[in-house]
């Protein structure tokens, strides 16, 4: 996902300046992706820059606007045609898992098997308890929210739990495949 299509999404809802829609993106991302207000304004010159937000126009009775610290409205922006149709076309499209990013993990993990040594069992040991210590802080985490007030937030970090939990299987396999004898070497026989 990227910001321009939360944004895309957000403004199909009601016209917004760039900070309501930094605010109501982190809020309805559940906090885990926050944005500065310049990126905000990037964001939405680009959608203008595309045809996809044009301002709203001030004497029209849409939603009175925003009055910032400044005493002069901020410019708020709603979806054309276009960008109503892409945000649309957004939310009937699987995302697609293409090329995978870069893991850190698996590349160190990758390496380690590879340069002479290095000890890959305390490699996997010293990120085991790392891994450890992110899944207690996210669960602690999801404790301290209220699934039904915050729903937003407690279905984000059911994904990083997921994804901590994961990384823990996919360590026990490295840990059961690479940090024992390999199994393509082969015991000699005697021969007799």
């Amino acid at each position: 996902m990227s910001v321009r299509q939360g944004f895309l999404a957000l403004l199909s809802e009601q016209p917004m300046n760039g900070y309501q829609l930094r605010q109501e993106f982190e809020r309805r991302t559940g906090g885990s992706w926050p944005l500065n207000i310049g990126q905000s304004y990037t964001t939405l010159n680009r959608l203008h820059r595309d045809g996809l937000v044009e301002t709203v126009d001030e004497t029209s009775d849409v939603d009175p606007p925003a009055v910032p610290a400044a005493g002069r409205p901020a410019e708020r922006f709603h979806l054309t045609e276009s960008g109503r149709e892409e945000a649309v076309s957004w939310w009937t499209t699987p995302v697609h898992r293409g090329k995978a990013e870069r893991d850190e993990l698996a590349i160190k993990i990758a390496l380690a098997v590879t340069v002479p040594g290095i000890d890959v069992a305390a490699v996997v040991r010293e990120q085991r308890s790392e891994t450890m210590r992110a899944l207690r802080a996210l669960t602690q985490a999801k404790r301290a929210v209220d699934p039904l007030a915050d729903r937003a937030r407690a279905l984000v970090l059911d994904a990083q739990i997921f994804a901590v939990e994961a990384e823990t299987h996919w360590l026990d396999h490295v840990e059961a495949t690479v940090a024992t004898p390999s199994q393509t070497e082969r015991p000699k026989r005697n021969s007799r």
